[in-house]
């Protein structure tokens, strides 16, 4: 899938070229017993104006400038790939091209096969690395764990950056909400808010954070039994 996810670089360099904004958003909901949804979501809306301008031309800084027939074919690939994989189901896919916003939504039994499934697409790449996120559920304890590990290559390549490009990353925002059928007892990132209604909880915070090691998104969550 990351060599499908194609559909994501075009729009990133553009992005790039432009110190646009953009936001990556994991909407996760996990059920009683473990099975549950996740939409993983690429947002450009806030750049709308400036990539929608770009897409009318052929090339741009010598990047070839993705057609929307180009970019759909990949999200189909990617959609297609996504169903071939052990536990996952209910694949579906959007693609606004006019807020510019492009979402992959799937189904899995376990939290568990969320990890097979990046094992499975790093096996195919040349991304020599441990899985970055995983998840664990235990369901007699009703805990729902998040384990983040951040790479000090990844930091090492984001150092590698024009200062320039640094800046998109810094503009760029990670969202992780987390959905639940029970109500949240207590959690251990100070860095997320709790819904309302205990049912929910969210974090967000620069990408760049994230890359270079300043911020964590591991949760444990202990949910009401």
């Amino acid at each position: 899938m990351f060599k499908n996810v194609r559909f994501i670089i075009p729009l990133f360099i553009i992005s790039v070229l432009l110190s646009s904004c953009f936001e990556i958003v994991e909407d996760v909901t996990v059920k009683k017993d473990g099975s549950g949804s996740m939409k993983l979501t690429l947002n450009f809306s806030q750049s709308k104006t400036k990539i929608g301008a770009i897409m009318l031309m052929d090339s741009i800084n010598g990047y070839k400038v993705p057609n929307r027939n180009e970019i759909e074919d990949q999200i189909e690939q990617a959609a297609a790939r996504l169903k071939t994989i052990r536990g996952i189901s209910n694949v579906s896919h959007t693609a606004d091209f006019t807020n510019f916003i492009a979402s992959i939504n799937f189904s899995f039994r376990n939290v568990a096969d969320v990890n097979n499934l990046v094992k499975e697409l790093l096996a195919e790449t040349d991304i020599k690395t441990k899985i970055p996120l995983s998840y664990r559920y235990n369901r007699e304890e009703a805990l729902f764990s998040k384990d983040y590990t951040f790479s000090p290559d990844v930091k090492e390549q984001f150092n590698r950056l024009k200062e320039r490009d640094k800046e998109v990353f810094r503009t760029a925002s990670y969202i992780s909400i987390l959905r639940f059928e029970n109500t949240i007892s207590s959690y251990s990132n100070q860095g997320a808010k709790m819904s309302k209604n205990q049912l929910a909880i969210m974090q967000r915070l620069p990408v760049s954070d994230l890359v270079s090691g300043k911020a964590n998104i591991s949760n444990q969550i202990q949910l009401s039994r």
